[in-house]
């Protein structure tokens, strides 16, 4: 292999882990600033410039408080359930495309990790894991609190990710493509995904905030039953692990939601403009992270203006809505491709 493609490929995982860290340090201010909008209060704005400085003072605090494993625990699953929910979310930005390719020393370098041609798959694939996570946290902390916070869990996500892989069929049946970076390639001046898809676009929103446990679907966590649901005997860095995996997921929702449907790093007349390659791969990155940065804004912005649902709401929205609505769009898409071909 070549020497100077492999370390090209570890700087840009060692960047894209370093971003994915400082978008969940940062998403929770965020958070906190967009829920002092909505609540008309302030927000925080002592740590820092404009609370700038807010996340690292969190950070700092959950590192020195006291790290304690309940003496009933399974020690070594109690610490394996926030490390895999930790890895599973680092993992997924893998197969992302984040921009047009770069040039240096005369040779062109995709902005992708791994260029797999089943990317699509891959996510689901390890999506699909990351439910583990939370279920070895709930039960191994021998708390019932816990536990039933954990079953919660994977009882929804679960659910969920059927509507939503159904949602994903219809879009690999007219992208006829399960590579990713097809998929953004072909969005190219506006035939964005949302305007051929609708109907698969809202089911995938929703069943996005559902397999990321935000509010209304936030049942795993619910503090007025729960306590804190799945992480309740958790404290210091293996809770920080937990939330900041939660941010993660929700940004790299975020950036599935832009890729598959909202065209990517993909916007009108760019390619137009007459930059350099690496201008313009630039300038692809800031409009894909400015459309990742939308979504997880109207993540934060249905959180703070919906209330949660009741859990036989939940699950029976799942699946007494959500999938014959989804099996429904997948039967005309099927029609619809087989008469346009």
């Amino acid at each position: 292999m070549n020497i100077d493609y492999l370390i090209f490929k570890i700087v840009l995982i060692a960047s894209i882990f370093g971003l994915s860290l400082l978008v969940a340090m940062y998403a929770t201010l965020m958070e906190r600033k967009v829920a002092a909008f909505f609540q008309d209060r302030y927000g925080p704005n002592r740590a820092g410039k404009w609370g700038l400085l807010q996340p690292l003072a969190d950070g700092i605090k959950l590192f020195f408080k006291e790290e304690f494993v309940p003496s009933s625990a399974d020690k070594l699953l109690y610490i394996l359930g926030p490390s895999l929910s930790m890895f599973v979310a680092l993992l997924t930005s893998a197969v992302i495309p984040w921009g047009t390719p770069v040039v240096i020393g005369g040779k062109q370098y995709a902005l992708q990790v791994a260029d797999v041609n089943v990317g699509i798959l891959y996510i689901f694939a390890v999506v699909s894991i990351g439910v583990y996570g939370i279920m070895i946290g709930g039960w191994a902390s021998n708390n019932k609190y816990a536990l039933l916070g954990a079953i919660r869990a994977s009882s929804q996500m679960i659910s969920y990710e059927l509507a939503l892989g159904i949602s994903i069929v219809t879009l690999v049946m007219t992208a006829q493509s399960l590579s990713i970076l097809e998929i953004v390639e072909q969005q190219k001046g506006m035939h964005w995904n949302a305007f051929y898809q609708p109907l698969g676009f809202i089911i995938f929103t929703i069943c996005a905030f559902a397999e990321t446990n935000r509010a209304p679907f936030d049942l795993p966590e619910c503090e007025t039953e729960l306590i804190g649901g799945y992480h309740t005997e958790y404290s210091s860095m293996k809770l920080g692990f937990y939330l900041f995996a939660e941010y993660i997921n929700m940004f790299i929702s975020g950036t599935l939601i832009s890729a598959l449907f909202l065209g990517g790093y993909d916007f009108p007349f760019i390619n137009d403009m007459g930059f350099s390659q690496n201008t313009l791969a630039a300038v692809h990155f800031l409009v894909f992270f400015c459309k990742i940065s939308f979504v997880v804004f109207v993540f934060m912005w249905i959180r703070w203006t919906l209330p949660r649902f009741r859990y036989d709401q939940l699950m029976r929205l799942g699946w007494k809505k959500l999938i014959p609505i989804a099996c429904i769009n997948l039967v005309i898409t099927g029609v619809v491709v087989l008469l346009t071909q």
